[in-house]
């Protein structure tokens, strides 16, 4: 019986589990504040077709030493050139509220640099640029801060409970949604790949209505699919989500290689 690959560091910005035999990649972009075991679990979840590769950023987990970024423009050059060794062939982005957010700019740039882009993207909890209604956070005090990160989820209780960590980890997820919300994407043409939109049905930072402009992104077919629960619906149901991605990748391999 083969083992899962285990999610490793090759170089600062990526980490891969590694399959021989895959066919496809999917290259994800984790939330605010988390890194890039955030994917970990996953590489269990996939089949051998495909490898799974995680992003990580400066200020977490083994770079939580180095200064988050303050613009998007210099984040996403760095990225075209740091995940140069895993763009090549056939690959798939996924991101989860910022991170869903960096994927989009991050194929906007490889189109606008000439390079092959993602064959699909998979957008999960995060609204449609110039989505309108969205509480935004990053300028809240400190205690109200705290609480809306609680709020929304995906910090661990042994986390939540731990006032150093917490203290460590408040600038970062600030600094990650000032950077974001802060942000308004240029009004560039439509991507040309397939968007798949993921969300929960109770998120109030990606509402329904706030969804549906992610159609005007992409001349190729979009999808919105929602999960039940709220912001970090896919922590509750990591296997329905990977098989829903995982069908969808092996299409667009096929397709590519056909």
């Amino acid at each position: 019986m083969s083992t899962a690959p285990e999610l490793a560091g090759e170089t600062p910005y990526i980490w891969r589990a590694r399959q021989p035999r895959s066919r496809h990649r999917l290259i994800c972009f984790p939330h605010a504040g988390a890194g890039a075991t955030a994917y970990a679990d996953w590489a269990a979840l996939l089949p051998p077709e495909v490898e799974l590769v995680a992003v990580q950023l400066p200020g977490r987990q083994d770079r939580i030493a180095e200064e988050p970024f303050t613009e998007v423009g210099p984040l996403v050059s760095v990225l075209t050139h740091a995940l140069r060794p895993v763009l090549g062939g056939s690959f798939s982005f996924f991101g989860h509220s910022c991170g869903a957010a960096l994927a989009f700019e991050l194929a906007k740039a490889l189109r606008a640099k000439g390079q092959p882009g993602p064959d699909h993207l998979f957008l999960s909890a995060q609204a449609a640029p110039g989505a309108t209604g969205i509480r935004q956070l990053h300028a809240l005090p400190d205690d109200e801060f705290r609480d809306a990160m609680l709020t929304l989820g995906g910090i661990d209780e042994e986390i939540a409970n731990d006032e150093f960590v917490m203290d460590s980890l408040v600038p970062v997820l600030r600094a990650d949604f000032a950077l974001w919300e802060r942000h308004r994407t240029a009004p560039d043409a439509p991507l040309d790949c397939p968007i798949t939109v993921l969300a929960g049905e109770d998120d109030p930072q990606a509402p329904k209505e706030s969804l549906e402009g992610w159609r005007a992104q992409t001349t190729a077919e979009c999808a919105v699919l929602f999960h039940p629960g709220g912001h970090f619906y896919f922590l509750d149901s990591p296997g329905t989500v990977v098989s829903t991605l995982t069908e969808k990748m092996l299409g667009a391999a096929a397709g590519r290689t056909a």
